[in-house]
């Protein structure tokens, strides 16, 4: 387990006596045959069909936690602790117990499962390949419900940890809510200000004023696409806050819509500025989606240099970036090949793009010690 493993628990959901509501019927009716007909003590093994990352501490504890509420016994033996790497169709854990206490079980576990471990894979893959810049994870806002925001935090989590021994990467050093802020070793979420406040304010730096008079004692960060003056609004919130700026607590955050170029950006000014920074990215075949994320609309590499350039030929070197908007594993790939100058970047973009590569499967592999799987399933059995 990571740095998190001590840190409070969320409430198990759903408790014992409300798992009936939430499992498949064909296991509940399971449930009922072989409690007329006898029980048996069976394994299951687990797996997931592509490669994943081992998140398997949500899960597991709440099937513990069912158990112990029902008063039974089960032997969960992990294969790949937590942040080890798994490959496609490798049993991850095998489960051993009653078979009337667990069928009904399995619904709720793999939901808990399989979209934490592919998370998980995504978050490592992004912190390994921009190992120098910080993450922040945005992602509740994109979540189904609160239960799938403590899924996807701890995922991130597991990710991060992992792309630190691996990379040596900064990772993600915070969310954005306090109820999953803990996975992080925070007591308490990150962020500043919503483009919202900047509307109310009127203006950036009227915006980033009434932060700091609120918040004296936090680190700046400053919202600057609102207006359209990514470049301008940026200068003027560097010149307001001179300290600030110089002992390197004022950032500026570009979150430009894909609807337009970052200020002083075109596609030939984008192109003239990875040619000064990076131009081996812009070098041999590129798809129109790589592009985007090099040289066109929104937060691009390119704008993140020009930024850079911008902050730096007007004096203020120390002033950090934070880049967000769509930055998931291919955008911060592309990002790494650029060497984009990004100190932090805020993304749920972590979160399984394809659901359907989350769906985890278990199948019973022996009933009372007898060997037996459906065919094709083989490869599930023990090795040795």
């Amino acid at each position: 387990m990571n740095d998190a493993s001590s840190a409070p628990r969320a409430p198990h959901h759903p408790a014992a006596d409300a798992v009936g509501a939430w499992t498949d019927t064909y296991f509940k009716r399971t449930k009922e045959a072989v409690g007329k007909f006898g029980d048996k003590r069976v394994t299951y093994a687990v797996f997931m069909r592509r490669p994943v990352v081992s998140a398997p501490r949500l899960a597991v504890d709440w099937l513990i936690a069912v158990s112990a509420q029902r008063g039974v016994d089960v032997e969960v033996e992990v294969n790949y602790p937590e942040g080890k790497w798994v490959g496609a169709g490798e049993p991850m854990m095998y489960i051993t117990g009653s078979f009337y206490h667990l069928v009904d079980l399995e619904t709720v576990f793999l939901m808990k499962l399989g979209p934490a471990c592919v998370a998980a894979y995504n978050a490592f893959t992004m912190c390994a390949d921009l190992p120098r810049t910080a993450f922040l994870a945005m992602d509740a806002r994109h979540c189904a419900g609160t239960e799938m925001a403590e899924i996807m935090a701890y995922a991130a989590s597991v990710g991060s940890a992992r792309a630190r021994r691996k990379a040596g990467a900064r990772g993600f050093v915070g969310n954005a809510t306090d109820a999953t802020a803990h996975y992080f070793g925070a007591d308490g979420g990150m962020g500043t200000m919503p483009h919202a406040l900047i509307g109310y304010a009127g203006s950036t730096v009227r915006a980033a004023e009434m932060f700091h008079e609120t918040f004296p004692e936090l680190p700046l960060t400053v919202l600057v696409d609102y207006f359209g003056r990514e470049v301008t609004d940026s200068l003027e919130v560097c010149r307001r806050f001179p300290d600030l700026a110089a002992a390197g607590t004022l950032a500026i955050r570009l979150d430009t819509p894909g609807g337009r170029f970052v200020e002083g950006l075109d596609p030939p000014a984008s192109y003239a500025v990875l040619e000064r920074h990076a131009p081996d990215a812009i070098r041999g075949y590129r798809d129109e989606t790589q592009l985007r994320y090099l040289i066109g609309t929104g937060v691009s590499a390119a704008a993140a240099h020009h930024m850079r350039e911008k902050l730096d030929e007007a004096g203020f070197p120390a002033v950090k970036i934070v880049a967000s908007s769509g930055f998931g594993p291919a955008k911060c790939r592309l990002m790494a090949e650029a060497r984009a100058p990004i100190d932090v970047v805020g993304t749920g973009s972590f979160l399984p793009e394809r659901w359907n590569e989350t769906y985890a499967t278990a199948d019973v592999i022996a009933y009372d010690g007898e060997r037996r799987v459906k065919v094709g399933r083989e490869f599930l059995f023990r090795r040795g």
